[in-house]
């Protein structure tokens, strides 16, 4: 059970037995705002929703967590997340549930919002953590799609992942909820021009590879050649028309998918699942002793 302490670390002057927060309290009113792409932009914070997303911005090495909110029985059954923002001097306020609703965009919200700092990190800096695995988001706008894409970005051991060109915000709330706490366990790279993207890699020794349902090179004759066994950058497209030729002839492949039944193609996200964890089994064989 927080205590009161806890509960009132949202303002120190604040008593602990005053009124909850409502949907009209100017801190509540303030953190709504960030459903908008330019408030988001121009205060660098975002909102992730339910405790999942909050638990794992609270564990990040960077402390984003700048506020959370949440019901009376949410801080009850989350006690564990109220302890660990208050051991991290994040600011606590216990709100209405029409408080809440004004903050969270799901149907049926779990009770916790957590007000987060942007997370943005340069290209450079995160090759400079080498990772054997990027995935690059070329102009994707579907936040669902792109959410999910990051969530199996960082499952099949992704290091980073690049939201490049007119790539959806990648702090959208749908994009948030979507990645399940993943935005938190990957380096996100966001980048004005996709191809600066692919030149980079390629200087930092990536291969790079564009995943195209119309490619000439067959995904599993690449994993079964040892094609896959060096760092590698994947550039993924728009569901609808999928990367730009101008891109895709940039990369040192275009990768097709097999498909071995009836279906026309792939959904974006199942296509970069199947790619990203090519690449995995194939940097886990050389990993292998």
């Amino acid at each position: 059970m927080p205590s009161r302490q806890q509960v009132g670390r949202l303002d120190r002057g604040r008593d602990p037995d005053a009124a909850l927060f409502t949907a009209r309290t100017p801190r509540i009113v303030a953190a709504r705002r960030l459903h908008r792409r330019r408030d988001r932009d121009g205060t660098g914070r975002f909102l992730a929703e339910g405790p999942q997303a909050v638990r794992e911005a609270l564990a990040h090495p960077d402390h984003p967590v700048v506020e959370l909110f949440g019901t009376p029985a949410a801080f009850q059954r989350y006690a564990d997340l109220v302890t660990a923002a208050a051991d991290r001097d994040v600011r606590v306020s216990a709100v209405t549930d029409d408080g809440l609703a004004a903050l969270a965009e799901t149907v049926a919200p779990q009770g916790l919002v957590a007000v987060c700092r942007h997370l943005d990190v340069p290209l450079a800096a995160a090759l400079d953590r080498a990772p054997s695995l990027v995935a690059v988001l070329a102009g994707i706008r579907d936040p669902g799609n792109a959410g999910t894409v990051l969530r199996t970005a960082d499952a099949a051991g992704a290091g980073a992942v690049v939201f490049a060109g007119d790539a959806v915000d990648p702090y959208n709330g749908k994009c948030v909820r979507a990645s399940a706490g993943s935005l938190f366990h990957v380096d996100l790279v966001r980048a004005a021009d996709p191809a600066e993207v692919v030149a980079t890699l390629r200087s930092r020794g990536h291969t790079v590879l564009a995943a195209s349902g119309y490619g000439e090179t067959d995904l599993d004759a690449l994993l079964d050649g040892g094609g896959l066994t060096g760092p590698t950058g994947w550039l993924f497209g728009t569901e609808a028309h999928g990367l730009p030729a101008e891109l895709a002839a940039l990369a040192d492949a275009r990768v097709r998918v097999p498909l071995h039944g009836r279906a026309e193609s792939l959904n974006l996200a199942a296509a970069a699942a199947v790619c990203l964890y090519a690449s995995a089994r194939a940097l886990r064989s050389r990993e292998s002793p």
